[in-house]
């Protein structure tokens, strides 16, 4: 009895994963994370093969940017109903539909415009792609925040990253699979398997579609001090003579735009550009170097399979492990420690790719280095997103969240742009090396925002 007694709270614990919104989560989960790799590795491995130069593969990394400027349009996102969708499913879940159909579609077009006839308008697909996920991960995020109560936060997280996670070996591996399986010939490009795989993965984009036609859309509840805020702000506006719309567009735009970075800016005073350097470069030395791998693992003589089994999927399960380990340190050494070890654990494991450009066509210098640095990658991810989630005020959750995470994108997508030139003038080794060294400015800025932390963390929360 006492023994049941004891494993009870952990049986309750586990039901809350059979709660319908966290179960859902798991498939809006792989709907977020399905179209991110199809306009970055997936696409760079396709273009490469195409004989796209790597000075041009490298500069349409620049569609991922998208992801990086999410912040401008989160407003209109987080309180812009849309005609006829909005009062049929509600805010988040209109966002949700019209976001997940334009990939679909999108996607589709990538499937019929073969690279090597017209570029321009797989850029432009590429793009539409790329605008519309990010729009989803901006509904996505506030729908997460609002769908449930604080206690049930950590197994929508969890279940969300699941079902990314398995989007990403759907999308990396998957997609490679399809296409290797479709291809007559590894020896001569051709366009047929990449149209096969794009279409597959456009197809897939119905297990979101479906999944936020069945979820229900939820109440959303602003706290006591947003409220106040957005009244004050609307009472100066009158007294300096606005009324009617322009009244009301001038509160609107105050609530919507203004006042989450406001609350960010009074919160953390001075110490707010600190933590915004540091996310602005906390993820540069693996997104830099990611760009650059695909196009890396084919000229060194792997093959699409062998991409796909070591790369995409052992190499994403290597990261789920990673991630659950950085959760374990994170509680045992803390945040900021735990971060660290993250930088100095990814910046350090791009050097093994010197090594491996050293070795050539080598399957086991293969699996040691994607095992390594997707490690560390899930130790450093796990870390930062409990780092980016204390920044967070729950009254602007969704503004608030888009704008860390355009900023954590937007220096490392651009200096990406130009990762194919820098291959192209100085070589492989020196290009992994430059991404390692690139990793040393972080570890001065996580040391200083640590000391500056003890300051700001007394007014974190409203």
């Amino acid at each position: 009895m006492n023994r049941e007694a004891a494993l009870h709270p952990w049986l309750a614990a586990l039901k809350v994963y059979a709660h319908p919104r966290v179960v859902g989560m798991l498939f809006l989960g792989f709907s977020a994370g399905l179209p991110l790799l199809l306009v970055l590795g997936t696409l760079s491995f396709w273009l490469s093969e195409a004989g796209i130069a790597r000075a041009t593969i490298g500069h349409l990394s620049w569609v991922g940017l998208a992801y990086g400027f999410k912040f401008l349009w989160s407003p209109l996102v987080d309180r812009l109903p849309l005609p006829l969708l909005t009062a049929r499913f509600g805010r988040r879940r209109a966002w949700l539909l019209l976001s997940q159909v334009c990939i679909a579609l999108a996607l589709l077009g990538m499937a019929n415009t073969d690279p090597v006839v017209n570029l321009t308008h797989t850029v432009f697909f590429a793009l539409a792609v790329a605008f519309a996920s990010a729009t989803q991960d901006i509904a996505l995020d506030a729908y997460r925040i609002e769908a449930v109560e604080t206690e049930k936060q950590g197994a929508m997280a969890a279940s969300y990253q699941a079902g990314y996670r398995v989007a990403m070996i759907t999308a990396g591996a998957g997609a490679l699979w399809i296409a290797a399986s479709v291809d007559p010939s590894e020896a001569h490009y051709d366009f047929r398997p990449w149209q096969v795989a794009y279409g597959v993965m456009a197809a897939l984009m119905a297990v979101g579609i479906l999944t936020t036609l069945i979820i229900r859309e939820p109440g959303r509840q602003a706290p006591r001090e947003t409220d106040l805020r957005e009244a004050h702000a609307r009472d100066k506006a009158a007294a300096l003579g606005l009324s009617g719309g322009l009244l009301t567009a001038a509160a609107w735009f105050y609530g919507a735009v203004l006042s989450p970075f406001i609350d960010f800016i009074e919160r953390y005073k001075w110490q707010a550009v600190l933590m915004l350097a540091l996310i602005a470069v906390y993820r540069i030395s693996d997104v830099v170097m990611g760009v650059m791998s695909n196009p890396f693992y084919q000229e060194m003589g792997f093959t699409k399979d062998e991409v796909a089994t070591v790369s995409k999927v052992y190499g994403v399960i290597m990261t789920i492990a990673g991630a659950a380990l950085g959760g374990l340190l994170t509680m045992r050494l803390g945040v900021m420690r735990t971060l660290f070890l993250g930088a100095v654990l990814s910046a350090a494991t791009n050097l093994l790719f010197v090594w491996l450009a050293g070795r050539g066509h080598d399957m086991g210098a293969l699996v040691f280095t994607v095992s390594a640095d997707n490690l560390s990658a899930g130790i450093a991810s796990s870390a930062f997103v409990a780092y980016l989630s204390g920044l967070v005020n729950q009254a602007y959750s969704a503004t608030q969240y888009a704008l860390f995470t355009s900023v954590m994108l937007l220096l490392p997508k651009f200096i990406a742009g130009f990762s194919g030139e820098f291959v192209d003038a100085y070589g492989w080794a020196n290009f992994f090396t430059g991404t390692a060294l690139a990793g040393v400015p972080v570890l001065l800025l996580i040391w200083l925002v640590a000391r500056s932390r003890p300051a700001a963390s007394g007014s974190r929360r409203p």
